[in-house]
C-alpha cells in the first residue's frame, strides 16, 4: 500500500514540475513611420501588445494603429531582423480594422527570435505597400 501511495504522490509532483515550466510573456512595440527601412513620412503609429503562453506555443495579441494614410491592406509578423533591416513574413496578423486582435501559433524558432527582438509588426497600406509604420517586438515591455 505505501508503494501505491508513493507512486502516485512521486507522478503528480511529476506532473506538477511540468507545468511549473509553462509560462506566460508579455511582448510591446510602438509603431511609427520612422522605424520602416528605409524611414517613411507621416503620422502614423501603433502599438502592439501580445502575451505568448510558452506551453501552447500561442501569441495572443493586439495592434492598434491610427493616422495611416488609409486602411490597412496588409499586417505581418517579420523575422528574423534586428532593427533598421527587413526580411520576410512569419505570420499574418488577423484583420485590418484597428484594434487588431488574433492569436498565432509560433514554432520553437520564431519564439527564439521573438524573444531575441528579432521580429517586427509591420503594417501596409495602399500607398505604402511595403508597410506604412513598423515596431520591433521586445519581450517584457
Amino acid at each position: 500500500m505505501k508503494h501505491t501511495s508513493f507512486a502516485v504522490a512521486f507522478a503528480v509532483a511529476g506532473l506538477l514540475s511540468g507545468a511549473a515550466f509553462a509560462e506566460t510573456m508579455s511582448f510591446h512595440a510602438n509603431l511609427d513611420t520612422a522605424s520602416q527601412v528605409p524611414p517613411g513620412m507621416g503620422g502614423g503609429k501603433g502599438t502592439f501588445d501580445g502575451k505568448l503562453d510558452t506551453s501552447t506555443k500561442m501569441l495572443s495579441y493586439t495592434v492598434t494603429v491610427s493616422g495611416l494614410s488609409g486602411p490597412a491592406t496588409a499586417a505581418h509578423f517579420h523575422g528574423p531582423a534586428a532593427p533598421g533591416t527587413n526580411a520576410g513574413v512569419l505570420v499574418p496578423i488577423a484583420g485590418m480594422t484597428s484594434p487588431m486582435k488574433g492569436s498565432a501559433k509560433m514554432t520553437d524558432a520564431q519564439i527564439s527570435d521573438l524573444e531575441a527582438g528579432k521580429v517586427y509588426v509591420n503594417i501596409h497600406t495602399k500607398a505604402h505597400p511595403d508597410g506604412e509604420v513598423r515596431g520591433n517586438v521586445m519581450k517584457g515591455m
